[in-house]
C-alpha cells in the first residue's frame, strides 16, 4: 500500500469510532520549522461549547464552557531541531474566571526531506500543570511524525505516548493517534479533517473505552498570518461533545 493510501485509511478508520478532552493544543503535527534562528509564534486556542462538564476528580476545573489559550513560542535551532515553549498554559473558565494553569516545553525534530513526498521525525514535550489541569503536576508526551504531500494532499499521522513524571495519582502511560487530511483548494487554503483517538493504557489497549473525537478543519494563509479553524465532535468516552478550535500563526516580523 502506498503511503498516502496508508495514511488516508488511518485517518478515514477513526471517524466513527467513539473525543479526547479538550488540551491546550488540538493539533496533528507536521513538518513545519523555523530556520536556523528563526522565532514563531503561535496561539491555540480552543472552546468547550457542549459537553458532560462533571469533575473526573476534586479540584478539577469543569472543561465545559471553558476557553483554553496557549501562547507557543518556538525557535529553529538547525539540524532539523527546533525548540519550542507554551507559556502560559491559561485558561477562562465558564464562571469567567481567568488563571494560569502552568508551561511546558517542547523539543521537535523532523529528518531531511523534499517539499512533496514522505517525511517523519519526533517531537518530546515535558511540563508542570496546575491541580486544576491534572492531578499529576509533571507529565510528558512523546511524538512519532509521519506524513505525506504532493500539490493537492496533506496527510500525516501522530502516534503519541502520553506519561506521568511525578504525582500522587496512579497514571499508566497512555497512547494515542491523530491524524489529518486535508485537499489543497488552492496554494493559500485546504480543507480537511482531524482525527484525535485514544486507545487507553499501554498495559491494556482498549479503544473502544478511550476518548475520541473528529474535526472538520480549514487552513488558510492569510497575508503573513496562517490559521487552522475547527469544529469537533467527540464520542462516547469523552466528556466534550462539542469543541472549537483555533491555531493561528502570528507573523513577527
Amino acid at each position: 500500500m502506498s503511503p498516502i493510501r496508508m495514511l488516508a485509511v488511518a485517518a478515514m478508520a477513526c471517524v466513527a469510532r467513539p473525543a479526547l478532552a479538550a488540551d491546550e493544543e488540538i493539533q496533528v503535527y507536521q513538518d513545519e520549522m523555523g530556520a536556523p534562528g528563526e522565532i514563531g509564534l503561535d496561539l491555540h486556542i480552543n472552546y468547550v461549547a457542549d459537553g458532560d462538564g462533571r469533575a473526573s476528580y476534586p479540584g478539577e476545573e469543569s472543561p465545559l464552557h471553558r476557553w483554553r489559550f496557549t501562547p507557543e513560542l518556538s525557535v529553529g535551532l538547525g539540524h532539523g531541531f527546533e525548540l519550542g515553549a507554551y507559556v502560559p498554559l491559561a485558561t477562562l473558565a465558564a464562571d469567567g474566571t481567568p488563571r494560569t494553569q502552568g508551561a511546558k516545553m517542547r523539543l521537535k525534530w523532523v529528518a531531511p526531506h523534499g517539499a512533496r513526498g514522505f517525511y517523519w521525525g519526533a517531537n518530546l514535550e515535558v511540563g508542570r500543570v496546575s491541580h486544576r489541569i491534572d492531578q499529576n503536576p509533571w507529565n510528558g508526551e512523546m511524538k512519532l511524525i509521519a506524513g505525506w504531500r504532493n500539490d493537492r494532499i496533506v496527510a500525516a499521522v501522530n502516534a503519541n505516548l502520553g506519561f506521568k513524571i511525578s504525582g500522587p495519582a496512579s497514571a499508566p502511560a497512555e497512547a494515542e493517534i491523530a491524524s489529518k487530511l486535508a485537499y489543497r483548494l488552492s496554494p493559500r487554503v485546504a480543507v480537511g479533517m482531524e482525527s484525535y483517538n485514544g486507545l487507553g493504557p499501554l498495559s491494556d489497549i482498549h479503544p473502544a473505552g478511550a476518548g475520541h473525537s473528529t474535526f472538520a478543519v480549514l487552513d488558510a494563509a492569510l497575508g503573513k498570518w496562517d490559521v487552522n479553524i475547527g469544529i469537533g465532535k467527540g464520542y462516547s468516552g469523552s466528556a466534550d461533545s462539542t469543541v472549537l478550535k483555533f491555531i493561528i500563526g502570528v507573523p513577527l516580523r
